[in-house]
């Protein structure tokens, strides 16, 4: 059977992509190496951008639990702010655990008329260097269109070429549940503060994301930008965290054991003949917060778009339009943390995040993935001075950048 778009990765970049495929009437395959009902290591975090993602793929997320700002702390300052109004994104976010999320998304999937198979690893079926189809197992299996969805780079990512750039950002976040009163909480909250054991300041944070079934999802994360990074220890860090917030939050113990996970920020190639590459896969993830979920739900449901659009382009088309989309913030965020990788420099960028009223705002939107290339007001005027100073200044970050 011949498909017309084949997707490696049931994930809510896959999901979306098949709900869009199969609602304009396309035959989809969607191949999933997990079985139905797997977890995904996740902080469970939607933005307001993934909201809007979602509504467009009219999904109901009314099961999620609503989330309606972000508490930001560094040191001693704290800001409590809502998520803004625009004329894009809804004013809310929310918290929905992975396990549920994503297989919401694919029973979407399948209700629209995709084909789904679980506990199916699938490769790239390639012949003279274009992406034909999938290869499972013994079975070959044709495609007009392979979506790479696969989330961090794995084999199918070596064979077509996108894989990480070694010399770009990269991230290690961890995460536990845990019991809480304040689980029904409607806002998120970040200490953009980190240390390690050894006292050194961590560009990262650390997250208490409420999701209203009783617990908390507490995590931490860190960029490789950070000295010592590759001794760095998650599981203490994540402990030191949650000895930090045990009392605010009459925190419980850990109701599973934290789990670990790499945060790809970048692609070497994310697009060739026949094949995109999507959401984690495509290094979709915001060097800033660790989150990729919008852009793997946007990018799916762009890919489909230009594949319906014009099948024979789609490829060029959709490298094009997420490049204009995403690429100047996303750019921007992995050259700001060269420099927050330095001690020196992270302390007085925190002060100045969340030391006036309009710079909060401004690192309330960095945080929600409220940033693009369309961004209107002064939050697009520093991205867009940002990107033209950080370029320019592209040289010396890489040479002075803190060593892992």
């Amino acid at each position: 059977m011949h498909y017309d778009v084949a997707i490696i990765g049931g994930g809510p970049g896959g999901s979306a992509t098949a709900i869009a495929a199969a609602r304009a009437g396309l035959r989809v395959l969607l191949c999933e190496k997990a079985p139905y009902g797997r977890d995904k290591v996740c902080g469970d975090g939607l933005t307001p951008r993934a909201i809007a993602a979602l509504n467009e793929l009219q999904i109901d997320h009314s099961i999620a639990h609503r989330i309606d700002g972000l508490r930001m702390i560094a040191g001693k300052k704290q800001r409590e702010l809502a998520w803004p109004t625009t004329d894009r994104f809804p004013n809310h976010g929310g918290v929905w655990p992975r396990n549920r999320f994503d297989n919401h998304l694919l029973d979407v999937a399948i209700a629209a008329g995709a084909e789904v198979r679980f506990e199916c690893e699938a490769l790239p079926l390639i012949e003279d260097g274009r992406a034909v189809g999938v290869v499972v197992g013994a079975e070959e299996i044709r495609a007009s269109l392979v979506v790479l969805a696969s989330g961090a780079q794995g084999a199918a990512a070596k064979m077509l070429g996108a894989v990480r750039d070694p010399n770009e950002t990269f991230g290690l976040a961890i995460r536990a549940y845990v019991p809480s009163p304040r689980h029904a909480e409607r806002h998120l909250e970040a200490c953009l503060s980190l240390r390690d054991e050894h006292g050194t300041p961590v560009p990262g944070y650390g997250w208490m994301f409420p999701a209203g079934d009783g617990t908390v999802n507490i995590g931490v994360g860190a960029l490789s930008t950070m000295k010592g990074f590759k001794k760095l220890n998650l599981n203490t860090l994540l402990d030191q965290y949650r000895s930090l917030v045990k009392e605010s939050w009459s925190l419980g113990e850990y109701i599973d054991k934290p789990r670990a996970w790499r945060l790809p920020m970048s692609c070497v190639r994310r697009h060739g003949p026949g094949w995109v590459a999507i959401g984690d896969a495509a290094g979709f993830v915001n060097p800033m917060n660790g989150e990729g979920i919008d852009y793997a739900l946007e990018s799916g449901m762009l890919a489909i778009e230009c594949f319906v659009h014009n099948p024979a382009t789609a490829s060029a088309d959709y490298d094009r339009l997420v490049g204009e989309r995403f690429d100047a913030f996303l750019r921007t965020g992995r050259r700001f943390s060269f420099i927050i990788g330095h001690p020196w420099l992270l302390r007085p960028g925190l002060r100045v995040a969340v030391g006036t009223q309009s710079a909060a705002d401004i690192t309330l939107a960095v945080m929600g993935n409220l940033i693009d290339s369309n961004t209107p007001g002064a939050a697009g005027r520093v991205m867009r001075f940002a990107d033209t100073a950080l370029r320019l200044a592209d040289p010396l970050l890489r040479a002075t950048r803190a060593k892992a």
